[in-house]
């Protein structure tokens, strides 16, 4: 740690020796929170789970970029880490796989990571792929509209960018210079169909030209790389210069979700080899070379997270489903209307 001055000094804005420890125990945490979901799915105790191995760097590198309690995140389903970054709790976390009455996401009747955490800055996204990046863009338009300070983080898949929906928001937001960023997770899979089966370019961040704005790629199996990309981004937009489409290359090591099988469409092979760029290993080699943590501290790290993800399953499990009597709330507007 005697190093640590000099580390300081070489992280990216904004960026602390603390915060990369906490990036990292927010990588870890959401690495066994996806672990359990599928093993809860396995046990047929939970329906559905959508895997965010492979993510997670890209992830928690970009919930750190955003300014707490300004900026807006709009996710998609496979952002469990940004979500847990952003202050959602492994507690609540298994109570929306858990399908409870306290889920606070939708009080048990959504779809598995369906976040919706207004007072942590998290819209809810929407089924519809692709549908919640102009829901993004319309919250970009009115911070804009009320001058307030807010910057929208809008996050998809690669297959999103198959969507016409995607492109009438890229060239909405780009011609009224709203203050967004788009966040492409490039996982090389829609599902089971490959990027070359989708488009005939190699990145999706040479789209951006197209709508005049600014296409960045990065690593996404680094998050301090994402971090860097993802926070001058935000800055851009904050100052009022339009939206930047940053395309992050990751990987997806598991089924697309739990009703999916990649036997039916990846070779073995390929399993195994994108398994070699796995984001947490790469990141505790990152802090030990610069002197930011040791083995001792990732077990540390590791052995809290699996307390916490223990405790928050049982806990979950214990708490009542919905019931008939909850079926409306929340559906029709209560109280008096002014």
């Amino acid at each position: 740690m005697k190093s640590e001055p000099r580390i300081r000094a070489a992280l990216p804005e904004g960026l602390t020796p603390d915060k990369l420890r906490e990036m990292y125990a927010k990588m870890v945490l959401t690495r066994l929170c996806d672990d359990r979901a599928f093993a809860l799915n396995r046990q047929g105790k939970i329906p559905f789970a959508a895997t965010c191995q492979g993510h997670e760097a890209v992830q928690a590198g970009a919930a750190f970029a955003l300014r707490r309690g300004t900026d807006w995140l709009v996710p998609y389903y496979r952002d469990t880490c940004l979500a847990l970054s952003s202050g959602v709790t492994a507690k609540e976390q298994l109570m929306c796989l858990f399908a409870r009455k306290g889920d606070i996401f939708s009080s048990g009747r959504q779809f598995p990571n369906h976040y919706s955490v207004p007072d942590r800055q998290i819209a809810s996204i929407s089924s519809i792929i692709a549908a919640h990046v102009t829901h993004g863009v319309g919250m970009a338009l009115a911070f804009k509209m009320r001058n307030e300070p807010a910057v929208v983080l809008i996050t998809f898949g690669e297959g999103s960018t198959s969507e016409g929906e995607w492109h009438e928001a890229l060239n909405f937001a780009s011609i009224h210079k709203v203050p967004c960023v788009f966040l492409c997770e490039n996982n090389e899979y829609a599902i089971s169909v490959p990027q070359k089966m989708q488009m005939a370019i190699q990145n999706v961040a040479d789209r951006a030209a197209g709508y005049g704005m600014p296409g960045v790629i990065c690593d996404g199996t680094d998050p301090v790389v994402t971090y860097s990309c993802v926070h001058e981004a935000i800055e851009r937009a904050r100052r009022g210069d339009g939206p930047t489409l940053v395309e992050a290359k990751c990987y997806r090591a598991m089924s697309h979700t739990s009703d999916d099988n990649q036997l039916t469409y990846r070779t073995p092979e390929e399993i195994e080899a994108v398994k070699t760029r796995d984001p947490i290993p790469k990141f505790e080699a990152w802090l030990k070379d610069r002197g930011l943590a040791d083995d001792a501290m990732f077990e540390e790290i590791r052995e809290k997270a699996q307390r916490e993800v223990d405790e928050a399953t049982d806990w979950a499990e214990a708490q009542p489903p919905p019931t008939e009597e909850d079926l409306y709330t929340h559906v029709y507007a209560s109280g008096p209307l002014s």
